[in-house]
């Protein structure tokens, strides 16, 4: 007993020091993050917080502004905050022009200050969820802490949701922790600090992920759960389908108030997925009704998703498309949008795969990660590969070449080598599957057959 808590609380000094240590490296940045797309979901917070519309606009400005000139003139278009030798009053007077400008256009109702047309705003008006989120952290700490904080929350909370998945999953204390540490140390954890919506998406998707393996999985032994705290070890032993359909369910409906579009693609990968899963255990007569449960449920919420954007009149497929080729619809709309769209994915995945060629840490994290899927069996596996496929989708969904540097859109394929290298740090397993098998005969009698996740050896042994 003592062996068991002793373990217990080195799991949990483990996560509280990754935790530290990545709060102390973000200190060195608590400014100079912003986008041009920060100020937007800043004004919609701070009017919902009370302000005028106006001042929400103007205070926004300020901050945007502020930021930029902490911010590096790297070459790379996502971490180039503002214009080379733009000094903070020209950045002011600059968007105080388009604010006046788009006022006296008709961009006259909102939340958000009127920073664009209102057609583009819209797209924003559509994700309340993350300004939401903000408001007690902007109304107790200010706008420059408040953000700073808030992105904080957000990335820790991605990672333990991580580090539970891999536990879950009956992966070792190390994996667990290993799993945390890249989810800060890559792209996901940048992500998730900066003041946009991808990053509380990003967090909400990490819930989705620990909710289907509640769902795929047997539940493990103690031994299974322990070592990664004391609460958090019981919770893990005692969730079952019930805690994974409501995880599942739950983080899709909050993403699809922070950004439906992707709650609509993971929802969608999920359920492909795990029917693509559920044939195969068919196929090879192994038992398959919790796979294809899960599906299920993941197809119903997708439907959902699309219905309920539907209904509220939000943004749609055809919208990204004409904003993307009419310049935030400043020109006039394309009647048939979608062969130059796709034009534009070809430019945009050549350019890609080029950008890859020349920089390959991601095709090497991600051929660690088919190598841990063709040496090691875990129920995390398929779903991870269903969160890296809805994060290619919906950079599809926005081939913009200025976004080629960046990470955001894509942002959801680093959850696989996240998820799924950790795995590597354990031993196979040995006759061990992670789904429930088949019964079969035993010596004239008959077992069960439903096989829990594979329980790593202790350490030492």
């Amino acid at each position: 007993m003592p062996n068991i808590r002793r373990k217990q609380h080195r799991g949990l000094i483990g996560m509280l020091l990754i935790a530290v240590a990545f709060t102390g490296l973000q200190l060195t940045a608590v400014t100079g993050r912003a986008s041009p797309d920060a100020k937007n979901y800043l004004s919609y917070a701070l009017s919902l917080s009370g302000e005028s519309r106006e001042e929400a606009g103007r205070r926004a400005i300020a901050y945007s502004c502020d930021s930029g000139q902490h911010a590096s003139l790297s070459p790379v278009p996502w971490t180039n905050r503002k214009a080379v030798g733009e000094s903070e009053e020209q950045c002011v007077r600059r968007l105080d022009a388009s604010v006046a400008y788009w006022s006296r256009h008709g961009n006259t109702s909102g939340m958000t200050a009127p920073f664009a047309n209102q057609r583009f705003m819209a797209i924003f008006e559509a994700r309340p969820g993350y300004p939401l989120f903000l408001v007690p952290f902007i109304a107790v700490f200010g706008i420059t802490w408040g953000l700073w904080l808030a992105g904080l929350v957000i990335a820790l909370a991605g990672s333990v949701c991580v580090l539970l998945t891999l536990r879950a999953a009956g992966a070792s204390r190390r994996a667990g922790l290993a799993g945390q540490a890249l989810y800060l140390a890559l792209p996901t954890g940048t992500v998730a600090m900066n003041p946009l919506s991808d990053g509380l998406s990003l967090a909400l998707g990490t819930a989705v992920v620990l909710g289907c393996v509640l769902l795929l999985r047997d539940r493990p032994g103690r031994d299974g759960a322990s070592g990664t705290g004391a609460r958090s070890g019981a919770w893990l032993a005692a969730a079952g389908p019930r805690t994974g359909a409501v995880l599942v369910a739950g983080g899709l409906v909050l993403m699809f108030f922070v950004r439906y579009s992707q709650a609509l693609l993971l929802a969608a990968a999920l359920s492909g997925v795990l029917l693509v899963r559920a044939g195969w255990l068919h196929r090879k007569r192994r038992q398959f009704a919790p796979v294809l449960r899960a599906a299920a449920l993941c197809a119903g919420l997708t439907v959902c998703v699309y219905a309920g954007a539907h209904l509220l009149g939000w943004p749609m497929g055809q919208d990204s498309a004409q904003d993307l080729l009419t310049h935030h619809y400043q020109r006039p709309d394309l009647p048939n949008p979608w062969p130059e769209f796709f034009v534009q994915e070809g430019v945009f995945w050549t350019a890609w795969l080029r950008r890859q060629a020349a920089s390959p840490v991601l095709p090497l994290l991600l051929a660690l990660s088919v190598w841990a899927m063709l040496k090691r069996r875990s129920v995390v596996l398929p779903i991870a590969l269903a969160a890296g496929a809805a994060g290619l989708l919906n950079q599809a969904g926005h081939p913009n070449l200025g976004q080629l540097y960046g990470y955001r859109l894509i942002v959801f394929l680093w959850l696989l080598p996240a998820l799924a290298i950790p795995l590597l740090l354990d031993r196979p397993a040995r006759g061990a599957s992670p789904v429930p098998a088949q019964p079969e005969k035993v010596g004239g009698g008959q077992r069960d057959g439903r096989v829990g996740v594979a329980q790593q050896p202790r350490e030492g042994a």
